[in-house]
């Protein structure tokens, strides 16, 4: 009949069959798989966020670009039958629309567009945690005064 070793000693002889002790070693590739998924999972998150906050930012700047392409200087287009804007008029028009929406933006208008950006800042929820704390985006857009119009822009 055989006897089985201790299992103090399978332990000892396993450790002296192996190299050593391997205690530890998960936790540390676990620890940094652990910040790596973390963080991607930050970039998706916060990424959408923040995609989210431009798309919004886009809606805004391009109603505030038409309400501000409809300000015609009205004297041009009686006397010469031309489709004209009038900048300052259209620029205020645009900058109401902004103030009305609650958005942080500038406007610009020449006699025949209306150019309108929109900055937004989203707040980040994950990636706080490696100091980004806030992502900043902005959109622009621009519409233009157009007379009779008979078919969609190519």
């Amino acid at each position: 009949m055989t006897r089985r070793p201790a299992a103090g000693l399978v332990a000892a002889w396993v450790r002296r069959r192996t190299g050593g002790d391997d205690s530890g070693k998960v936790t540390a590739f676990v620890t940094v798989l652990m910040v790596a998924l973390l963080g991607v999972a930050g970039l998706v998150l916060d990424g959408g966020l923040a995609l989210a906050a431009k798309v919004q930012a886009l809606d805004v700047a391009q109603a505030a670009a038409r309400a501000g392409a409809q300000q015609l200087d009205l004297v041009q287009y009686r006397t010469t039958n031309i489709a004209v804007l009038d900048p300052a008029r259209a620029a205020g028009a645009a900058r109401a629309w902004l103030t009305a929406a609650g958005a942080e933006g500038d406007a610009t208008a020449t006699t025949t567009t209306v150019t309108v950006t929109v900055r937004r800042t989203s707040n980040t929820q994950l990636l706080q945690l490696v100091g980004v704390e806030q992502l900043h985006v902005s959109a622009t857009a621009t519409a233009t005064a157009v007379q009779g119009v008979t078919a969609p822009n190519p």
